[in-house]
């Protein structure tokens, strides 16, 4: 009788790695708060010279919140944004942003991260002289694999987000300061990212525009978005449903103000 040498079992497929580029999951309300959008454990950041700028922090910011890191200069709360918005590794500790381990990443996956799951506003706006309002928000979306139509189309959404729909063919030297910050504000959600990290959003602006852009944000945080505003502002960090300071590279608070819809505590 003629035998037939059994066929060798087919390999397993491999599990295919997560795509930091792909579309974000949106959540319904009863889903808010229900994933962790930032996981910091026992993070570390020490410079040459031995200077430690973060000293063993641990923060967890779930989907949805909006929460005040507070601090004085030199506090490392500015440390602490380069850690979370992934333009920094830390020097020991574990980084999660979006479920993603930063450590396991390339620094090409991790551009690929940060460019699709986190938003920045910065106190200097960082527009760009001599092109429109919405061409330098679909600059924001230039990594995105975005056709250059998809990327005006969603350019001119955003902006009519923040209250911009007759400032479009605007350049920066034709807005105030207030206007410059929401064009920045559409830049950074044009992608719908799952964190949005504000840095001292009203340093540069008078204290209307300063309202008007806190108030922009409360907003934007009322359609689901996570935002972090990184400020040394006290009565800003009061008006927000959290605030965690930071001193000395320490986090030696973290508060929860209870407000409608919101939780009370930490979790």
């Amino acid at each position: 009788m003629t035998t037939h040498p059994r066929p060798s079992p087919t390999p397993p497929t491999p599990p295919t790695p997560p795509d930091p580029c792909a579309p974000r999951d949106r959540r319904t309300p009863p889903d808010r708060y229900a994933r962790p959008v930032v996981e910091l454990t026992a993070v570390t950041k020490e410079y040459a010279g031995g200077v430690q700028a973060l000293r063993g922090v641990d923060l967890t910011v779930l989907d949805g919140e909006l929460l005040a890191i507070v601090g004085p200069s030199g506090s490392g709360k500015s440390t602490l944004l380069h850690i979370v918005g992934t333009l920094d590794r830390p020097t020991a500790g574990r980084v999660a942003i979006a479920g993603h381990d930063v450590a396991a990443l390339s620094d090409r996956a991790l551009s690929a991260l940060r460019s699709r799951h986190v938003g920045f506003v910065f106190q200097s706006f960082h527009l760009v002289p001599g092109i429109s309002a919405q061409a330098n928000v679909a600059e924001g979306l230039l990594y995105c694999g975005l056709s250059r139509a998809e990327r005006g189309r969603r350019a001119a959404a955003a902006l009519e987000r923040v209250g911009l729909g007759d400032r479009m063919e605007h350049r920066p030297h034709e807005l105030s300061g207030g206007q410059k910050q929401r064009v920045a504000i559409a830049r950074a959600v044009a992608g719908e990212p799952d964190l949005l990290l504000a840095d001292e959003p009203t340093g540069a602006l008078d204290t209307a525009s300063g309202r008007s852009v806190m108030e922009l944000l409360h907003e934007l945080n009322d359609d689901g978005a996570t935002i972090a505003v990184i400020t040394h502002d006290q009565e800003i960090a009061a008006s927000l449903p959290r605030s965690v300071r930071i001193r000395d590279g320490r986090i030696v608070s973290d508060e929860w103000h209870a407000q409608p819809g919101r939780p009370r505590e930490a979790p």
